[in-house]
């Protein structure tokens, strides 16, 4: 294990792996960027992939490991710098089963919900789960909500969903917990596409009501 002074934690995962603990999505974002800027100027050695989460960087396909984390820690992270590339637009119908309870959480009415998350741009700050859900940031922390008590069997696709500071949709049916408050049928995931991921890590989101979506 390797520490640098800025909390920067580089940990070993197998033979050509490294672990990057950082403190926040915020130091995620930067040092992800990073990570991109550096391979694109031929400035970090080979990695087959780089991939983010909520408090960490992977780094798969490491020659040596040990020199690269050594490296790591002297490091230099500037803040993330958001580019002025086109937001990518997700339709959506405001009409989801959970729409109610969080604007009750919210302390507005359903319509105002459709109004706050829309008028919201989102950062896509990793993927999981399933191929093609992105974890997407931007709500105020006030408006963050709990996942539902009871997970649900079944969340059809197409779903747009909110759990803690995140807001996701399901690209596909499958159980879930999170709270509920939109449809749409935007596709996710399409190996046909180029990337297949519609929401790929650093996007810009923006989620458009439809006219009979529940916005006003």
């Amino acid at each position: 294990m390797t520490t640098a002074s800025d909390g920067l934690t580089c940990l070993p995962v197998g033979d050509h792996g490294l672990l990057l603990e950082v403190g926040t999505g915020e130091a995620v974002e930067a040092l992800h960027a990073e990570l991109l800027r550096r391979a694109a100027a031929g400035r970090l050695p080979a990695v087959r992939e780089i991939v983010p989460a909520a408090r960490t960087v992977l780094l798969d396909g490491v020659a040596d490991p040990a020199a690269l984390a050594a490296d790591l820690v002297s490091w230099e992270i500037p803040p993330p710098v958001r580019g002025d590339e086109e937001a990518v637009e997700v339709p959506v119908r405001y009409d989801g089963p959970d729409l109610a309870d969080v604007a009750g959480l919210w302390g507005v009415t359903p319509q105002e919900v459709a109004r706050i998350h829309s008028g919201t741009e989102f950062r896509v700050a990793f993927s999981g789960f399933a191929p093609g859900f992105g974890y997407l940031t931007g709500l105020p922390e006030h408006f963050h909500v709990p996942r539902r008590a009871t997970p649900r069997t079944r969340v059809p696709v197409g779903s747009v969903a909110l759990a803690g500071p995140y807001t996701g949709v399901y690209p596909r049916s499958s159980p879930g917990g999170w709270q509920l408050i939109g449809t749409t049928d935007a596709v996710l995931w399409d190996t046909a596409r180029e990337p297949a991921a519609l929401f790929v890590p650093g996007t810009r989101v923006r989620f458009v009501p439809l006219e009979d979506g529940g916005a006003p």
